[in-house]
Parts: structure tokens; sequence; C-alpha cells
């Protein structure tokens, strides 16, 4: 045995076993285990303090065949979906904005820092006082929680585009918009798609809250109904089902898109 395989051995895999078996097998089991607790935690508490997951799923399929059940789901859907795409559109030539000029950074900093600081619950409150029991409510705080995130982000990113390129294309007479759409978007897309990822996360969590304080359907709003009423089995229901829905949108939309547009990037 030659000394580099001693110093680099090969991963042992089995042959014929791809890569993403071995990531399914794993979360399967990390899923049965989690099962497995949540069924000995129910088995010694009340059910309306922890139901037990064939219980949260009598309910689910119970929701599934309520009249509302599908309209919740697209209007919860709609109100993440407009905030996150407002918060994109605006929060990312802001970004370009401010990392492309540093005077614009020092005005607007101390504002982008506030605006981090103030949590969903405060922009709720203002979204109710402004928009009342309407979709704006919703919108607004799934955007006022998403665009500092993707902002800050791309700025990072503008911020880091390679000086010499910029130069050499001045030196070639590329016009701005020129230099914009061929240096500064393919540099800040890294930085994009990772505030965008994280900011569809935060969108999600906060939209529940905006629904539970100014809406009368959508998700959230069944959640504060079910707490209401104590129907423990039901808010366990519902948020799996957002959790769900998350991760197949995340998974579904943004991922492969990440992925294709990176796809010329070393594995």
């Amino acid at each position: 045995m030659s000394r580099t395989t001693l110093l680099n051995p090969a991963p042992a895999r089995p042959a014929g076993v791809p890569d993403w078996a071995g990531i399914v097998a794993t979360r399967l089991l990390l899923a049965l285990v989690f099962l497995a607790l949540w069924s000995l935690a129910a088995a010694r508490m009340p059910s309306f303090v922890l139901p037990g997951p064939g219980k949260v799923w009598q309910a689910l399929v119970a929701l599934t065949r309520t009249p509302s059940f599908a309209h919740d789901i697209g209007m919860t859907t709609y109100r993440v979906a407009v905030g996150f795409l407002l918060a994109a559109l605006i929060g990312t030539p802001l970004g370009l904005a401010l990392g492309s000029s540093r005077a614009l950074a020092r005005i607007f900093e101390p504002l982008l820092a506030v605006m981090n600081t103030v949590s969903s619950a405060i922009w709720a409150v203002f979204a109710i006082i402004w928009f009342g029991i309407s979709n704006a409510t919703t919108i607004f705080v799934v955007f006022m929680t998403a665009m500092p995130l993707i902002l800050t982000n791309v700025w990072q990113g503008a911020r880091n585009v390679d000086k010499q390129w910029v130069d050499l294309a001045r030196s070639l007479r590329f016009s701005p918009s020129r230099i914009l759409f061929r240096i500064h978007l393919p540099s800040i897309l890294p930085y994009f798609f990772s505030g965008a990822r994280l900011a569809f996360g935060f969108g999600w969590r906060v939209s529940l809250v905006a629904e539970t304080l100014g809406s009368s359907d959508g998700i959230g709003y069944r959640l504060r109904q079910a707490a209401d009423l104590v129907q423990t089995d039901q808010v366990f229901a519902w948020t799996l089902l957002l959790v769900a829905l998350m991760l197949a949108l995340e998974g579904g939309i943004l991922k492969p898109l990440e992925r294709h547009l990176f796809r010329w990037k070393p594995v």
C-alpha cells in the first residue's frame, strides 16, 4: 500500500449505492426517531397538551375535507409569494445601489439597522393600523421582514465585486447597463440566493403572526382559531402542513433554480 493511500484513504461506500440513497436513509431514520420520541412523550401527557402522531394525522385528514382547506392554503401562499417578490424586486436594486456608492451606504446603513431590529410582531401591529384586516397586512409584514435580508446580502455581494473586472469593462467602453448585467449581477447572484432562501423561510414564519392578528382566513387564522378552541391536534396539523409546504416550495423552486443558475460551478 502506498503512502498516498495511507494519507488520503478513499471513503468506504458500498458498490452501486449512490450518494442520495444514503441521504434519504439518514433522513428517514431521523424521522422515525422523531416520531418514536413524540409518541413516547404524548403517551405520558394529556392529548390537549401534546397529541400523538396518530391523532394529529387524523386531524390533518379531517382538515383536508373541510370546504375552506384549499382556500386557506392558497391565501397564505399568495400573501407570502407577493410579499417575497416585492422584497426581491425592491431589495435587489437597493442593495446594488448601496454596494456601488459609499455615500449612499453611509446615509442608509442606520435605517437598515433599524429595519432589521424591529420585530415582525411590531410590523404586524403597524400593518393592522394602516391596512386593517386585509391581504395587505400579511403582505406588508412579509415584505418588511424579507426585504432587509435580501438588501443586506445583495449589498455585501455588490461590495465584493472585483474592481479589476469593472475597470477592464470601462476600458473596453462598456455602458453602465452592460457592466451591471455582465459583471455585477453574476457576482451578486450567490449572495442574492443566500439572502432569498433565508428571507423566504422568515416570510413563511412571520405570515403566521400577521394572519393571526390581521386576517380572516389563511393558515395563521386557522391556527389561532384552533388554539382558542383548545384543538391542539389541529394546531399541530396546521403547523406540520405549513412546514411541509415551505420545504416543498423551497426544494421544488428555489433550490432547483439555484442549481440551474450555478451549474457551471464545480461541486
